[in-house]
């Protein structure tokens, strides 16, 4: 009886096995390295920690500490003097707007006028230039002075230390005061005042145009009056306001029986 002989795989059949099975498995891809971070990465043991940075400025660090207190206080103090600034020029600002109001209602309520001033008349004595070579002289000056209150409704009240000059040349030659009074409204009032000069040197140049002016009969002369004054408007008062007039004048002779050839006087007033 013969045995059935099986017959062994061969190394061809193996290997052409191996290769059908290596086709039929499934190939993984292997992944790519990770790109290499930007950012070095910290050791072990190190911890960062992020700040805000609001909080970077807000919050310095110890040692400069005190210049930041410093320069907090500097922006506050600067901040206040620019609000206390602002405050003040807004004050003034309105308080000139209320002063204009005022005035403009004064001016519409009492229409008020500017007053007049005039020399009516000059009498003088003391002077004594027929000669170059004469004495010092004592001029002795009458003056009548002419106020025109042209208002309806304020009054002008001339208080005391007042005083009036009368140059020569851009020398004094005498001085005085004016009378105190009170001029009520829409008043003409004429007042005289004496003037007196003691001891007065002129120069042998203002003798002798002095006398070259009296011999034409138009000796010039310069009036000066300051009065402080205080106006009223029914009861009430203002502080007092400086008139202050000038007049330029010229005289036919040197006596009691001058007369004026010719005057021209204008006035200004300082209100404080």
């Amino acid at each position: 009886m013969a045995d059935r002989v099986h017959p062994r795989d061969s190394p061809s059949a193996s290997a052409e096995h191996q290769t059908t099975s290596s086709q039929d498995a499934t190939v993984v891809p292997t992944p790519p390295p990770p790109p290499p971070s930007e950012k070095p990465v910290p050791p072990p043991g190190t911890y960062v920690i992020k700040i805000p940075k609001d909080q970077v400025y807000r919050v310095p660090p110890p040692e400069n500490a005190r210049r930041y207190d410093q320069y907090s206080r500097r922006k506050q103090s600067r901040n206040r003097c620019c609000c206390c600034f602002c405050w003040l020029i807004g004050l003034i600002f309105i308080l000139v707007v209320l002063l204009g109001i005022a005035a403009g209602v004064f001016y519409l309520i009492f229409r008020p006028e500017a007053p007049n001033y005039t020399i009516d008349r000059i009498a003088i004595g003391g002077i004594n230039i027929t000669s170059p070579s004469a004495a010092a002289i004592s001029p002795e000056f009458n003056v009548t002075v002419r106020a025109d209150n042209p208002n309806d409704k304020i009054g002008i009240r001339y208080e005391a230390d007042s005083s009036a000059e009368i140059f020569y040349n851009g020398v004094r030659l005498c001085n005085g005061a004016l009378p105190a009074f009170y001029q009520p409204s829409n008043n003409v009032t004429v007042f005289s005042t004496a003037l007196r000069g003691n001891g007065i040197e002129l120069r042998s140049e203002d003798r002798k145009t002095l006398l070259e002016a009296q011999t034409k009969r138009s000796v010039p002369l310069i009036v000066k009056l300051r009065a402080p004054v205080k106006i009223k408007v029914g009861s009430v008062k203002t502080w007092k306001i400086t008139v202050k007039v000038d007049c330029d004048v010229a005289v036919n002779e040197l006596t009691a029986q001058a007369k004026l050839v010719s005057k021209h006087c204008n006035y200004k007033v300082d209100l404080w």
